[in-house]
Protein backbone atom coordinates (compact mmCIF):
# COMPACT_ATOMS: atom_id res chain seq x y z
CA UNK A 1 0.00 0.00 0.00
CA UNK A 2 1.22 3.51 -0.70
CA UNK A 3 2.36 5.60 2.28
CA UNK A 4 -0.29 7.97 3.71
CA UNK A 5 -0.88 11.05 1.59
CA UNK A 6 0.40 14.38 2.82
CA UNK A 7 -2.83 16.38 3.26
CA UNK A 8 -1.03 19.65 2.56
CA UNK A 9 -0.44 18.59 -1.03
CA UNK A 10 -3.19 18.62 -3.65
CA UNK A 11 -1.23 16.71 -6.28
CA UNK A 12 -2.06 13.04 -6.79
CA UNK A 13 0.31 10.74 -4.94
CA UNK A 14 2.27 8.78 -7.53
CA UNK A 15 3.72 5.92 -5.53
CA UNK A 16 2.34 2.49 -6.33
CA UNK A 17 1.78 -0.49 -4.07
CA UNK A 18 4.26 -3.28 -4.68
CA UNK A 19 2.81 -6.77 -4.76
CA UNK A 20 4.87 -9.09 -2.53
CA UNK A 21 3.43 -12.59 -2.64
CA UNK A 22 3.81 -14.76 0.42
CA UNK A 23 5.51 -18.13 0.17
CA UNK A 24 3.33 -20.43 -1.86
CA UNK A 25 1.12 -17.60 -3.09
CA UNK A 26 0.46 -17.00 -6.75
CA UNK A 27 2.76 -14.51 -8.46
CA UNK A 28 1.34 -11.10 -9.37
CA UNK A 29 -0.94 -11.04 -12.39
CA UNK A 30 1.45 -8.59 -14.03
CA UNK A 31 4.07 -6.11 -12.82
CA UNK A 32 2.87 -2.54 -12.46
CA UNK A 33 4.57 -0.24 -14.98
CA UNK A 34 7.08 2.32 -13.65
CA UNK A 35 5.40 5.35 -12.14
CA UNK A 36 6.07 8.90 -13.23
CA UNK A 37 4.94 12.23 -11.87
CA UNK A 38 1.27 12.71 -12.50
CA UNK A 39 1.81 16.27 -13.50
CA UNK A 40 -1.52 17.73 -12.46
CA UNK A 41 -3.53 18.32 -9.33
CA UNK A 42 -6.98 16.88 -8.85
CA UNK A 43 -10.14 18.38 -7.45
CA UNK A 44 -11.32 17.09 -4.10
CA UNK A 45 -14.85 18.32 -4.59
CA UNK A 46 -17.50 15.70 -3.95
CA UNK A 47 -19.14 14.53 -7.13
CA UNK A 48 -16.33 15.73 -9.40
CA UNK A 49 -15.83 13.49 -12.41
CA UNK A 50 -12.80 12.45 -14.41
CA UNK A 51 -12.66 13.67 -17.98
CA UNK A 52 -13.04 11.29 -20.95
CA UNK A 53 -9.98 9.71 -22.55
CA UNK A 54 -7.38 11.99 -24.08
CA UNK A 55 -6.69 9.88 -27.12
CA UNK A 56 -9.02 10.11 -30.09
CA UNK A 57 -11.42 7.20 -30.14
CA UNK A 58 -11.24 5.30 -33.45
CA UNK A 59 -14.78 4.06 -32.85
CA UNK A 60 -17.39 6.69 -31.96
CA UNK A 61 -19.43 6.29 -28.82
CA UNK A 62 -23.06 5.68 -29.72
CA UNK A 63 -24.76 8.37 -27.68
CA UNK A 64 -28.52 8.86 -27.49
CA UNK A 65 -28.28 12.42 -26.25
CA UNK A 66 -29.80 15.12 -28.38
CA UNK A 67 -26.52 17.02 -28.82
CA UNK A 68 -22.90 16.20 -29.54
CA UNK A 69 -23.78 12.70 -30.67
CA UNK A 70 -20.93 10.31 -31.31
CA UNK A 71 -17.34 11.17 -30.56
CA UNK A 72 -16.37 12.38 -27.12
CA UNK A 73 -16.21 16.20 -27.10
CA UNK A 74 -12.80 17.55 -28.07
CA UNK A 75 -12.87 20.11 -25.26
CA UNK A 76 -12.53 17.25 -22.76
CA UNK A 77 -9.44 15.79 -24.39
CA UNK A 78 -6.23 16.39 -22.54
CA UNK A 79 -3.00 15.32 -24.28
CA UNK A 80 -0.49 13.66 -22.00
CA UNK A 81 2.98 15.24 -22.02
CA UNK A 82 4.47 12.35 -20.10
CA UNK A 83 6.48 10.21 -22.56
CA UNK A 84 6.74 7.36 -20.06
CA UNK A 85 2.98 7.32 -19.73
CA UNK A 86 2.55 7.31 -23.52
CA UNK A 87 4.97 4.41 -23.88
CA UNK A 88 3.09 2.46 -21.19
CA UNK A 89 -0.31 3.05 -22.79
CA UNK A 90 1.07 2.12 -26.20
CA UNK A 91 2.82 -0.99 -24.92
CA UNK A 92 1.81 -2.27 -21.51
CA UNK A 93 -1.92 -1.88 -22.11
CA UNK A 94 -1.93 -2.77 -25.79
CA UNK A 95 -2.88 -6.37 -25.09
CA UNK A 96 -5.90 -5.24 -23.10
CA UNK A 97 -6.96 -2.63 -25.61
CA UNK A 98 -6.63 -4.95 -28.56
CA UNK A 99 -7.32 -8.29 -26.96
CA UNK A 100 -10.59 -10.13 -26.82
CA UNK A 101 -12.36 -11.66 -23.88
CA UNK A 102 -11.60 -15.27 -24.86
CA UNK A 103 -14.69 -16.87 -23.36
CA UNK A 104 -16.98 -14.37 -25.01
CA UNK A 105 -15.14 -14.54 -28.32
CA UNK A 106 -15.38 -18.33 -28.43
CA UNK A 107 -19.13 -18.13 -27.91
CA UNK A 108 -19.46 -15.57 -30.71
CA UNK A 109 -17.47 -17.61 -33.21
CA UNK A 110 -19.91 -20.46 -32.73
CA UNK A 111 -22.77 -18.08 -33.60
CA UNK A 112 -24.37 -18.45 -30.16
CA UNK A 113 -24.93 -15.91 -27.42
CA UNK A 114 -22.08 -15.59 -24.92
CA UNK A 115 -23.19 -17.40 -21.79
CA UNK A 116 -22.89 -14.64 -19.20
CA UNK A 117 -23.75 -10.98 -18.88
CA UNK A 118 -22.18 -8.56 -16.41
CA UNK A 119 -23.86 -5.52 -14.84
CA UNK A 120 -21.83 -3.09 -12.74
CA UNK A 121 -23.67 -0.67 -10.41
CA UNK A 122 -21.52 2.24 -9.18
CA UNK A 123 -22.73 4.11 -6.06
CA UNK A 124 -21.04 7.48 -6.53
CA UNK A 125 -20.19 9.48 -3.45
CA UNK A 126 -18.94 6.62 -1.23
CA UNK A 127 -21.88 4.82 0.34
CA UNK A 128 -21.76 3.77 4.00
CA UNK A 129 -21.20 0.04 3.90
CA UNK A 130 -21.31 -0.16 7.69
CA UNK A 131 -24.98 0.80 7.50
CA UNK A 132 -25.77 -1.61 4.67
CA UNK A 133 -23.87 -4.63 6.00
CA UNK A 134 -24.29 -3.97 9.72
CA UNK A 135 -21.64 -5.54 12.05
CA UNK A 136 -24.21 -5.70 14.82
CA UNK A 137 -22.27 -8.13 17.03
CA UNK A 138 -19.21 -5.87 17.25
CA UNK A 139 -19.44 -3.83 20.48
CA UNK A 140 -17.46 -0.98 18.93
CA UNK A 141 -20.09 -0.44 16.26
CA UNK A 142 -22.78 1.05 18.51
CA UNK A 143 -20.28 2.99 20.63
CA UNK A 144 -18.71 4.65 17.58
CA UNK A 145 -22.10 5.55 16.14
CA UNK A 146 -24.33 6.64 19.03
CA UNK A 147 -27.09 8.19 16.85
CA UNK A 148 -26.74 6.48 13.47
CA UNK A 149 -26.03 2.83 14.40
CA UNK A 150 -28.62 0.33 13.20
CA UNK A 151 -30.01 -1.60 16.21
CA UNK A 152 -29.15 -5.31 16.45
CA UNK A 153 -31.69 -7.81 15.08
CA UNK A 154 -34.70 -8.18 17.37
CA UNK A 155 -37.60 -8.40 14.94
CA UNK A 156 -38.66 -4.76 15.27
CA UNK A 157 -39.08 -2.60 12.13
CA UNK A 158 -36.00 -0.43 12.70
CA UNK A 159 -33.61 -3.24 13.63
CA UNK A 160 -31.06 -4.91 11.38
CA UNK A 161 -32.17 -8.01 9.50
CA UNK A 162 -30.01 -10.86 10.73
CA UNK A 163 -27.74 -12.46 8.14
CA UNK A 164 -25.44 -14.45 10.44
CA UNK A 165 -23.84 -14.25 13.87
CA UNK A 166 -21.80 -11.18 12.89
CA UNK A 167 -23.71 -9.19 10.29
CA UNK A 168 -27.17 -7.90 9.50
CA UNK A 169 -28.81 -5.98 6.67
CA UNK A 170 -30.20 -2.46 6.89
CA UNK A 171 -34.00 -2.73 7.27
CA UNK A 172 -34.57 -0.59 4.17
CA UNK A 173 -32.76 -3.29 2.17
CA UNK A 174 -35.34 -5.92 3.12
CA UNK A 175 -36.27 -6.50 -0.57
CA UNK A 176 -32.85 -8.10 -1.19
CA UNK A 177 -33.00 -10.42 1.84
CA UNK A 178 -34.51 -13.23 -0.28
CA UNK A 179 -31.42 -13.07 -2.52
CA UNK A 180 -29.25 -13.77 0.53
CA UNK A 181 -31.49 -16.61 1.67
CA UNK A 182 -31.53 -18.25 -1.76
CA UNK A 183 -27.73 -18.07 -1.92
CA UNK A 184 -27.33 -15.58 -4.77
CA UNK A 185 -26.10 -12.55 -2.75
CA UNK A 186 -22.69 -12.27 -1.08
CA UNK A 187 -20.54 -9.49 0.39
CA UNK A 188 -16.83 -8.76 0.71
CA UNK A 189 -16.85 -6.34 3.69
CA UNK A 190 -13.37 -4.77 3.43
CA UNK A 191 -12.73 -4.23 -0.29
CA UNK A 192 -11.20 -1.10 -1.72
CA UNK A 193 -8.40 0.55 -3.63
CA UNK A 194 -4.79 0.24 -2.47
CA UNK A 195 -4.37 3.96 -3.17
CA UNK A 196 -5.12 5.96 0.01
CA UNK A 197 -6.83 8.93 -1.63
CA UNK A 198 -9.97 10.29 -0.01
CA UNK A 199 -10.85 12.39 -3.06
CA UNK A 200 -14.02 11.35 -4.89
CA UNK A 201 -12.55 12.59 -8.17
CA UNK A 202 -9.35 10.57 -7.89
CA UNK A 203 -10.85 7.44 -6.36
CA UNK A 204 -13.65 7.14 -8.91
CA UNK A 205 -11.12 7.55 -11.69
CA UNK A 206 -8.95 4.77 -10.20
CA UNK A 207 -11.89 2.39 -9.84
CA UNK A 208 -13.17 3.09 -13.35
CA UNK A 209 -9.81 2.69 -15.07
CA UNK A 210 -8.71 -0.16 -12.80
CA UNK A 211 -5.43 1.69 -12.21
CA UNK A 212 -5.14 2.80 -8.55
CA UNK A 213 -2.78 5.71 -8.09
CA UNK A 214 -2.87 6.76 -11.76
CA UNK A 215 -5.01 9.81 -12.49
CA UNK A 216 -3.90 10.48 -16.05
CA UNK A 217 -5.83 9.36 -19.13
CA UNK A 218 -6.62 5.65 -19.56
CA UNK A 219 -9.48 3.57 -20.95
CA UNK A 220 -12.09 2.12 -18.60
CA UNK A 221 -11.60 -1.46 -17.44
CA UNK A 222 -15.00 -2.55 -18.77
CA UNK A 223 -13.95 -1.29 -22.19
CA UNK A 224 -10.64 -3.16 -21.97
CA UNK A 225 -12.56 -6.28 -21.01
CA UNK A 226 -14.72 -6.24 -24.12
CA UNK A 227 -12.51 -4.49 -26.72
CA UNK A 228 -11.62 -6.61 -29.75
CA UNK A 229 -10.87 -5.15 -33.20
CA UNK A 230 -11.31 -8.60 -34.77
CA UNK A 231 -15.06 -8.36 -34.20
CA UNK A 232 -17.35 -6.55 -36.57
CA UNK A 233 -17.06 -2.82 -35.75
CA UNK A 234 -20.82 -2.27 -35.97
CA UNK A 235 -21.54 -4.64 -33.05
CA UNK A 236 -21.84 -2.73 -29.79
CA UNK A 237 -21.34 -4.86 -26.68
CA UNK A 238 -21.27 -2.19 -23.96
CA UNK A 239 -24.19 -0.16 -22.66
CA UNK A 240 -24.46 2.48 -19.97
CA UNK A 241 -27.64 4.05 -18.63
CA UNK A 242 -27.64 7.41 -16.89
CA UNK A 243 -24.33 9.13 -17.62
CA UNK A 244 -23.10 10.98 -20.69
CA UNK A 245 -19.56 9.58 -20.87
CA UNK A 246 -18.64 7.36 -17.91
CA UNK A 247 -14.92 6.72 -17.78
CA UNK A 248 -15.43 3.01 -17.08
CA UNK A 249 -16.91 2.55 -20.60
CA UNK A 250 -14.42 4.77 -22.46
CA UNK A 251 -11.95 3.23 -24.89
CA UNK A 252 -11.65 1.57 -28.29
CA UNK A 253 -14.81 -0.53 -28.00
CA UNK A 254 -17.96 1.43 -28.73
CA UNK A 255 -20.61 1.86 -26.06
CA UNK A 256 -24.31 2.57 -26.31
CA UNK A 257 -25.23 5.37 -23.89
CA UNK A 258 -28.78 5.95 -22.71
CA UNK A 259 -30.23 8.94 -20.88
CA UNK A 260 -31.27 8.61 -17.25
CA UNK A 261 -34.88 8.11 -16.19
CA UNK A 262 -37.95 9.00 -18.22
CA UNK A 263 -35.83 11.08 -20.61
CA UNK A 264 -34.64 7.83 -22.19
CA UNK A 265 -38.15 7.24 -23.59
CA UNK A 266 -38.26 10.62 -25.34
CA UNK A 267 -36.34 11.21 -28.58
CA UNK A 268 -35.91 14.95 -27.95
CA UNK A 269 -35.60 17.50 -30.75
CA UNK A 270 -34.67 14.87 -33.32
CA UNK A 271 -38.28 13.63 -33.20
CA UNK A 272 -39.09 16.72 -35.28
CA UNK A 273 -38.66 15.76 -38.94
CA UNK A 274 -37.48 19.23 -40.01
CA UNK A 275 -34.86 19.34 -37.28
CA UNK A 276 -33.75 15.85 -38.21
CA UNK A 277 -33.39 16.79 -41.87
CA UNK A 278 -31.47 19.98 -41.06
CA UNK A 279 -29.07 18.15 -38.78
CA UNK A 280 -28.67 15.33 -41.27
CA UNK A 281 -27.74 17.87 -43.93
CA UNK A 282 -25.28 19.58 -41.58
CA UNK A 283 -23.58 16.27 -40.76
CA UNK A 284 -23.89 14.71 -44.20
CA UNK A 285 -20.16 14.39 -44.85
CA UNK A 286 -18.73 10.89 -44.84
CA UNK A 287 -16.26 11.60 -42.06
CA UNK A 288 -16.04 10.22 -38.48
CA UNK A 289 -18.14 13.05 -37.03
CA UNK A 290 -20.84 12.75 -39.68
CA UNK A 291 -21.03 8.99 -39.36
CA UNK A 292 -21.08 9.26 -35.57
CA UNK A 293 -23.94 11.75 -35.67
CA UNK A 294 -26.08 9.68 -38.02
CA UNK A 295 -25.45 6.54 -36.00
CA UNK A 296 -26.19 8.31 -32.73
CA UNK A 297 -29.40 9.83 -34.06
CA UNK A 298 -30.62 6.44 -35.21
CA UNK A 299 -29.70 4.94 -31.84
CA UNK A 300 -31.56 7.67 -29.94
CA UNK A 301 -34.73 7.18 -31.95
CA UNK A 302 -34.55 3.38 -31.66
CA UNK A 303 -33.92 3.55 -27.91
CA UNK A 304 -36.88 5.87 -27.33
CA UNK A 305 -39.17 3.60 -29.35
CA UNK A 306 -38.02 0.45 -27.52
CA UNK A 307 -38.39 1.89 -24.03
CA UNK A 308 -41.69 3.69 -24.71
CA UNK A 309 -43.18 0.45 -25.99
CA UNK A 310 -41.90 -1.47 -22.98
CA UNK A 311 -43.23 1.16 -20.56
CA UNK A 312 -46.72 1.07 -22.09
CA UNK A 313 -46.86 -2.70 -21.79
CA UNK A 314 -45.52 -2.78 -18.21
CA UNK A 315 -47.64 0.09 -16.86
CA UNK A 316 -50.91 -1.10 -18.43
CA UNK A 317 -52.17 2.48 -18.65
CA UNK A 318 -51.03 3.58 -15.17
CA UNK A 319 -48.21 5.95 -14.32
CA UNK A 320 -44.90 4.14 -13.75
CA UNK A 321 -44.19 3.52 -10.07
CA UNK A 322 -40.47 2.78 -10.47
CA UNK A 323 -38.24 5.85 -10.44
CA UNK A 324 -34.55 6.62 -10.21
CA UNK A 325 -32.17 3.71 -10.24
CA UNK A 326 -34.93 1.11 -10.47
CA UNK A 327 -36.23 2.72 -13.66
CA UNK A 328 -32.73 2.86 -15.12
CA UNK A 329 -32.32 -0.82 -14.23
CA UNK A 330 -35.52 -1.63 -16.09
CA UNK A 331 -34.33 0.31 -19.15
CA UNK A 332 -30.96 -1.45 -19.08
CA UNK A 333 -32.61 -4.86 -18.90
CA UNK A 334 -35.00 -4.03 -21.75
CA UNK A 335 -32.24 -2.90 -24.08
CA UNK A 336 -29.92 -5.80 -23.24
CA UNK A 337 -32.76 -8.27 -23.69
CA UNK A 338 -33.66 -6.79 -27.08
CA UNK A 339 -30.05 -6.77 -28.30
CA UNK A 340 -28.26 -10.03 -27.39
CA UNK A 341 -24.95 -8.54 -28.56
CA UNK A 342 -24.91 -6.32 -25.44
CA UNK A 343 -22.94 -8.28 -22.86
CA UNK A 344 -21.83 -5.65 -20.32
CA UNK A 345 -24.05 -3.02 -18.68
CA UNK A 346 -23.28 -0.09 -16.42
CA UNK A 347 -25.53 1.84 -14.02
CA UNK A 348 -24.72 4.50 -11.46
CA UNK A 349 -26.46 6.48 -8.74
CA UNK A 350 -25.30 9.53 -6.80
CA UNK A 351 -26.35 10.96 -3.45
CA UNK A 352 -24.25 8.71 -1.19
CA UNK A 353 -21.93 11.34 0.29
CA UNK A 354 -23.65 11.53 3.70
CA UNK A 355 -21.56 13.98 5.72
CA UNK A 356 -24.55 15.31 7.66
CA UNK A 357 -27.90 13.98 8.90
CA UNK A 358 -27.25 10.53 7.50
CA UNK A 359 -29.97 8.93 9.59
CA UNK A 360 -30.16 5.40 10.93
CA UNK A 361 -33.05 3.05 10.11
CA UNK A 362 -34.90 6.04 8.66
CA UNK A 363 -33.74 9.17 6.90
CA UNK A 364 -31.56 10.16 3.95
CA UNK A 365 -29.44 7.02 3.74
CA UNK A 366 -32.39 4.72 4.39
CA UNK A 367 -34.25 6.28 1.47
CA UNK A 368 -31.26 5.66 -0.78
CA UNK A 369 -31.05 2.06 0.39
CA UNK A 370 -34.73 1.53 -0.35
CA UNK A 371 -34.21 2.76 -3.93
CA UNK A 372 -31.11 0.59 -4.27
CA UNK A 373 -32.99 -2.45 -3.00
CA UNK A 374 -35.75 -1.97 -5.56
CA UNK A 375 -33.20 -1.60 -8.35
CA UNK A 376 -31.29 -4.74 -7.36
CA UNK A 377 -34.47 -6.81 -7.19
CA UNK A 378 -35.36 -5.51 -10.65
CA UNK A 379 -31.90 -6.40 -11.97
CA UNK A 380 -31.93 -9.86 -10.44
CA UNK A 381 -35.34 -10.59 -11.97
CA UNK A 382 -34.12 -9.57 -15.42
CA UNK A 383 -30.57 -10.92 -15.23
CA UNK A 384 -31.37 -14.39 -13.98
CA UNK A 385 -29.48 -16.63 -16.38
CA UNK A 386 -27.01 -19.04 -14.75
CA UNK A 387 -23.98 -16.98 -15.85
CA UNK A 388 -25.38 -13.47 -15.25
CA UNK A 389 -23.53 -11.48 -12.59
CA UNK A 390 -24.25 -8.15 -10.87
CA UNK A 391 -21.60 -6.21 -8.94
CA UNK A 392 -22.30 -3.23 -6.66
CA UNK A 393 -19.36 -1.02 -5.71
CA UNK A 394 -18.36 2.47 -4.53
CA UNK A 395 -15.11 4.47 -4.59
CA UNK A 396 -14.37 4.09 -0.86
CA UNK A 397 -16.12 3.60 2.45
CA UNK A 398 -16.88 5.98 5.29
CA UNK A 399 -15.47 6.57 8.74
CA UNK A 400 -16.18 4.02 11.45
CA UNK A 401 -17.31 6.78 13.82
CA UNK A 402 -20.06 9.29 13.15
CA UNK A 403 -19.05 12.94 12.99
CA UNK A 404 -20.42 15.97 14.80
CA UNK A 405 -23.06 16.48 12.12
CA UNK A 406 -24.56 13.02 12.63
CA UNK A 407 -23.05 11.84 9.41
CA UNK A 408 -19.85 10.10 8.31
CA UNK A 409 -16.77 11.27 6.44
CA UNK A 410 -14.59 9.76 3.73
CA UNK A 411 -13.10 6.42 4.71
CA UNK A 412 -11.26 3.48 3.10
CA UNK A 413 -12.50 -0.14 3.09
CA UNK A 414 -16.10 -0.85 2.13
CA UNK A 415 -18.58 -3.64 1.43
CA UNK A 416 -18.67 -4.83 -2.18
CA UNK A 417 -21.75 -6.78 -3.32
CA UNK A 418 -21.99 -9.72 -5.75
CA UNK A 419 -25.28 -11.16 -7.04
CA UNK A 420 -25.89 -14.13 -9.30
CA UNK A 421 -26.34 -17.89 -9.46
CA UNK A 422 -22.59 -18.42 -9.71
CA UNK A 423 -22.00 -16.43 -6.53
CA UNK A 424 -21.41 -18.46 -3.36
CA UNK A 425 -24.13 -16.44 -1.67
CA UNK A 426 -25.59 -16.37 1.81
CA UNK A 427 -22.05 -15.71 3.05
CA UNK A 428 -19.71 -12.85 3.88
CA UNK A 429 -16.39 -13.58 2.18
CA UNK A 430 -12.89 -12.38 2.90
CA UNK A 431 -11.27 -10.92 5.98
CA UNK A 432 -13.03 -9.01 8.72
CA UNK A 433 -10.97 -7.83 11.70
CA UNK A 434 -13.61 -5.86 13.56
CA UNK A 435 -13.96 -2.22 14.55
CA UNK A 436 -11.74 -2.01 17.62
CA UNK A 437 -9.44 1.01 17.51
CA UNK A 438 -6.34 -1.10 16.89
CA UNK A 439 -7.93 -2.69 13.82
CA UNK A 440 -8.91 0.52 12.05
CA UNK A 441 -6.90 2.26 9.34
CA UNK A 442 -5.34 5.38 10.88
CA UNK A 443 -7.64 4.77 13.84
CA UNK A 444 -10.69 5.91 11.86
CA UNK A 445 -11.65 3.66 8.90
CA UNK A 446 -12.12 0.06 7.96
CA UNK A 447 -8.86 -1.03 6.33
CA UNK A 448 -8.69 -2.23 2.74
CA UNK A 449 -8.00 -5.94 3.19
CA UNK A 450 -8.93 -6.95 -0.36
CA UNK A 451 -7.96 -5.00 -3.48
CA UNK A 452 -11.16 -4.36 -5.46
CA UNK A 453 -9.42 -5.63 -8.60
CA UNK A 454 -8.80 -8.98 -6.90
CA UNK A 455 -12.50 -9.28 -6.09
CA UNK A 456 -13.45 -8.42 -9.67
CA UNK A 457 -10.84 -10.88 -10.94
CA UNK A 458 -12.87 -13.66 -9.32
CA UNK A 459 -15.92 -12.43 -11.25
CA UNK A 460 -14.09 -12.27 -14.57
CA UNK A 461 -12.20 -15.57 -14.29
CA UNK A 462 -14.68 -17.81 -12.51
CA UNK A 463 -17.88 -16.08 -13.60
CA UNK A 464 -17.18 -15.04 -17.19
CA UNK A 465 -14.49 -17.58 -18.03
CA UNK A 466 -11.67 -15.10 -18.64
CA UNK A 467 -8.29 -16.93 -18.49
CA UNK A 468 -6.08 -15.79 -15.62
CA UNK A 469 -3.36 -15.01 -18.14
CA UNK A 470 -5.57 -12.22 -19.53
CA UNK A 471 -6.22 -10.47 -16.24
CA UNK A 472 -3.22 -8.22 -16.76
CA UNK A 473 -5.00 -6.84 -19.84
CA UNK A 474 -7.91 -5.67 -17.73
CA UNK A 475 -6.18 -4.90 -14.42
CA UNK A 476 -2.46 -4.23 -14.91
CA UNK A 477 -0.52 -4.58 -11.66
CA UNK A 478 -3.21 -6.41 -9.72
CA UNK A 479 -2.57 -9.77 -8.08
CA UNK A 480 -4.68 -12.83 -7.50
CA UNK A 481 -6.14 -13.09 -3.97
CA UNK A 482 -6.40 -16.80 -3.19
CA UNK A 483 -8.25 -16.07 0.06
CA UNK A 484 -11.27 -15.18 -2.11
CA UNK A 485 -11.28 -18.46 -4.04
CA UNK A 486 -14.77 -19.90 -3.85
CA UNK A 487 -16.49 -16.51 -3.94
CA UNK A 488 -17.69 -17.20 -7.50
CA UNK A 489 -18.22 -20.72 -8.83
CA UNK A 490 -16.42 -21.52 -12.06
CA UNK A 491 -18.32 -21.11 -15.31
Amino acid sequence: MSPPRDPSRSRVACSAPVARPRDGARPPIAPLPPRTACGSSASNAPGARASPPGAANPHPVVSPTGSAIGLMPARHRRPSHDPGRRRWLAGGLSAGLLGATPGLQAADTRGADPAGRLVVVFLRGAYDGLSALVPWSDPAYASLRPTIAIPPPDGTPDAALELDARFGLHPALAPVLPLWREGSLAFVPTAGSPDPTRSHFEAQHHWETGLPGHSTEAPGWLNRLIADPARAPDRVRLIGVGEANPRILAGTARARLVQRGEGATRPGVIANERVREALADLYSADDPLGRAFREGMASRLATARELASEARAADNGAAPSATGLALDARHLATLMRNDPALRVGFLSAGGWDTHANQGAARGLLANNFAALGRALVQLRADFNRPDDLIVVLSEFGRTAAENGSRGTDHGRGNALWLIGQRVAGGRVHGRWEGMAAGQLNEGRDLPVLHDFRSVLAQVLVHGLGLPESRLSDVFPGARWDASLDGLVRRA
